[in-house]
C-alpha cells in the first residue's frame, strides 16, 4: 500500500527552551547547554507517513544523541516542555521514546529475527516495506561525500549505511496500524527499518512525531518526502552505484556531468 501524505512537513511552534526554529519551520537548532531540546511535528502523523530529520550539525563535549519517537497528546496541551524526552517526557505518560546510539538500533524478536538477513539484502531495494506500506527509499538514505579519507568511507557509502548519530545521518519515525487495533512504532535509520520499537500503542488519539535534538546533536532539519514512484535517476544511481569499484571511478563514465554528481554526493 502506497502512503497518502501532505506536501510539506515542519515542526510545532512548541518546543523546549533552548531549541529555534528557522522561518521555514523545518531547521530546529539547539543554541545552548545540551537540554531542553525538544521538538513535535506541527501536525499529526498519518499510518505509514514518516517524519524524516537529517543530522546537520554535531556538538562535541557532551555524552547521548538524538531521541525520537511519538506522543499520543497535542503538544499545545503540555503546561511546560519537558526538560528530557527520557525519561521526563516519557514519565507523562501517552509517549513512546527512543534513544539513537552510535551502533544499530534494531529491535529482534519472532519473525523479525527470522527475517533480519533478508531484509540486510534488500537494502538495494528502491522501496522501504513496512508492514503493508511501500515507501521509496531515495530519500530515506544518507551518504558520506568523497574526499580526502573516501576511501574508508566507500564501503558504507556503497551499503547506503551511515553511522546512525553521525552528521547527515537520517532518521524517521512512523507508525505501523495492527489487526487487533493498535499501533507500532517504527523508527527508520538511513533507509534501514528497525523493526518495532514500541508495540501496542492505543489508536484512540493522533499521533506527533517527538524529535530531541539532545547533546551531541546540535541541529536537525526535516527532510520532505515524496511517496510516489522511484525517479529513474534514483533507479540509475542503484544500478551504477552497484557497478563501480569506487564512487570516484563514476568521474570516468560518459555521463552527464549532473548525474554523476547525484550518484556520488547525494
Amino acid at each position: 500500500m502506497a502512503v497518502h501524505c501532505r506536501t510539506f512537513m515542519c515542526f510545532h511552534t512548541v518546543h523546549g527552551t533552548n531549541v529555534r526554529i528557522d522561518s521555514s519551520g523545518t531547521l530546529a537548532t539547539r543554541v545552548e547547554s545540551f537540554a531542553n531540546g525538544i521538538c513535535f511535528s506541527q501536525e499529526p502523523l498519518e499510518p505509514g507517513e514518516i517524519f524524516l530529520v537529517e543530522i546537520e550539525e554535531k556538538e562535541l563535549g557532551w555524552c547521548g544523541h538524538l531521541r525520537v519517537g511519538l506522543m499520543a497528546r497535542d503538544p499545545r496541551s503540555l503546561d511546560v516542555v519537558p526538560e528530557y524526552s527520557l525519561p521526563d517526557l516519557l514519565n507523562l505518560g501517552d509517549s513512546w521514546i527512543f534513544a539513537i546510539t552510535r551502533n544499530h538500533n534494531r529491535v529482534l524478536s519472532g519473525e523479525d529475527d527470522a527475517n533480519s538477513v533478508a531484509q540486510s539484502a534488500l537494502m538495494s531495494d528502491p522501496y522501504l516495506k513496512v508492514g503493508k506500506f511501500k515507501i521509496p527509499r531515495e530519500k530515506l538514505v544518507a551518504r558520506s561525500r568523497p574526499g580526502r579519507y573516501s576511501h574508508i568511507l566507500d564501503d558504507l557509502y556503497k551499503s547506503n549505511i551511515l553511522p546512525p548519530t553521525a552528521r547527515r545521518s537520517r532518521i524517521g519515525v512512523l507508525y505501523e496500524p495492527q489487526s487487533d487495533g493498535t499501533r507500532n512504532m517504527h523508527i527508520i535509520i538511513n533507509g534501514e527499518d528497525m523493526g518495532a520499537s514500541a508495540r501496542g500503542i492505543p489508536a484512540t488519539h493522533p499521533l506527533y512525531a517527538v524529535v530531541d535534538v539532545f547533546a551531541s546533536t546540535k541541529s536537525v532539519r526535516v527532510i520532505q518526502l515524496e511517496y510516489g514512484f522511484p525517479s529513474l535517476q534514483t533507479l540509475s544511481r542503484l544500478v551504477i552505484q552497484k557497478n563501480v569499484i569506487h564512487r570516484l571511478a563514476i568521474d570516468w563514465l560518459d555521463l552527464p556531468k549532473l548525474l554523476k554528481n547525484f550518484c556520488k554526493y547525494e
